[in-house]
């Protein structure tokens, strides 16, 4: 199949691209390459078409789908962000950039999309008090953040509740701007698929690491910061109390995921958006990933600072059992093998 990668430039659409092609597949790359993320020169292997223009040109994304066969949307600003004056570029980027996707898509006839959602779109994980079952926490609190108190309580009884592994059919709660877009791309994609009898895989992907991070970077994920940090010979800086609970999925078995996605999607009916998490199954708290890189690296130990951001959530861990049993997908680098080669890797400059 022909497969047009958006977004094939970057950290885990290049990963992609590479990961399709060994498949057999060609392939052909749109990118904007954004200086954030593009400093050095995109690992593409050779033999792809690569088409240089913004997701956002409707001509250049209507010369890019002539004769593909699906799409593998990768293309979005990614991240936090720094505060509330980054909303138009996210808001631009990733959501009138997928419209903008979508409808040349309906007027080429190209029926199938594999979708780069994340495990934002949940907020917090799943949350069981003792007392009142699964329950949904509410906003954090700057006095409690401030006085350290970071486990969010229940929301009935105010006791301590235990986290778990979050499934596709949490509730959506978007926490951040960031999080708002990537929910309102996957209910642009459900419209389109609706609307045009297309198929949609969204792989909602949890923390991926791996070579070719991109790095100094403020929108960058916090495994690469704990690497860039190492890089420049200072101690990583650790928020809250490094309790934070993540599931690290390594951008290798994220590519994977997206090529048992890609013939997963021949068999889900038409007109119909199917979420998935990809996530390793592993969970490790920050603390731990910071710790197993600077040891991996040599380098200072962390240093758990007490900050925060508003914005963050405390536990997000995935249940991929959707992924593994509808799609036969396994992750296959455990954390401490994939955090061992990744403390060597090199970075992306950002």
């Amino acid at each position: 199949m022909l497969i047009l990668v958006t977004g094939g430039a970057g950290f885990i659409g290049s990963h992609i691209v590479t990961a399709l092609a060994g498949a057999g597949h060609t392939v052909r790359v749109l990118d904007a390459l954004l200086p954030a993320a593009h400093r050095t020169a995109p690992p593409i292997p050779e033999g792809v078409d690569r088409r240089h223009a913004d997701v956002r040109d409707a001509a250049a994304v209507a010369d890019a789908l002539r004769g593909v066969d699906a799409v593998c949307h990768q293309a979005a600003m990614v991240g936090l962000g720094k505060d509330l004056s980054d909303a138009p570029a996210y808001v631009g980027c990733n959501d009138l950039g997928t419209a903008v996707l979508l409808a040349g898509m309906a007027e080429a006839g190209v029926h199938r999309l594999l979708l780069a959602s994340s495990m934002v779109v949940y907020g917090e994980g799943r949350y069981e008090c003792a007392g009142h079952g699964v329950v949904r926490p509410g906003p954090r609190r700057v006095a409690d953040l401030e006085a350290g108190r970071f486990e969010p309580p229940c929301p009935v009884c105010g006791e301590p509740l235990a986290s778990g592994p979050v499934d596709e059919d949490a509730p959506a709660d978007p926490r951040n701007v960031y999080a708002a877009t990537k929910l309102a791309q996957e209910h642009l994609a459900a419209a389109w698929a609706r609307a045009t009898g297309g198929r949609v895989a969204a792989l909602r992907y949890h923390n991926v690491y791996g070579p070719g991070m991109p790095r100094d970077t403020p929108y960058a994920g916090v495994a690469s910061l704990f690497r860039s940090a190492l890089a420049r010979g200072e101690a990583p800086r650790v928020f809250e109390d490094g309790g934070q609970r993540r599931d690290f999925v390594h951008v290798r078995d994220v590519a994977g995921a997206n090529l048992a996605a890609l013939t997963g999607l021949e068999h889900l009916p038409q007109g119909t958006a199917r979420a998935y998490n990809v996530g390793s199954g592993e969970p490790h708290t920050v603390g731990e990933t910071a710790t197993a890189l600077a040891a991996a690296y040599g380098g200072p130990m962390p240093v758990v600072t007490g900050e925060y951001r508003l914005g963050d959530v405390r536990h997000i861990t995935a249940s991929s059992r959707r992924l593994r049993e509808e799609l036969g997908w396994q992750p296959e680098i455990r954390f401490a093998q994939g955090m061992e080669e990744f403390a060597a890797a090199p970075l992306r400059a950002g």
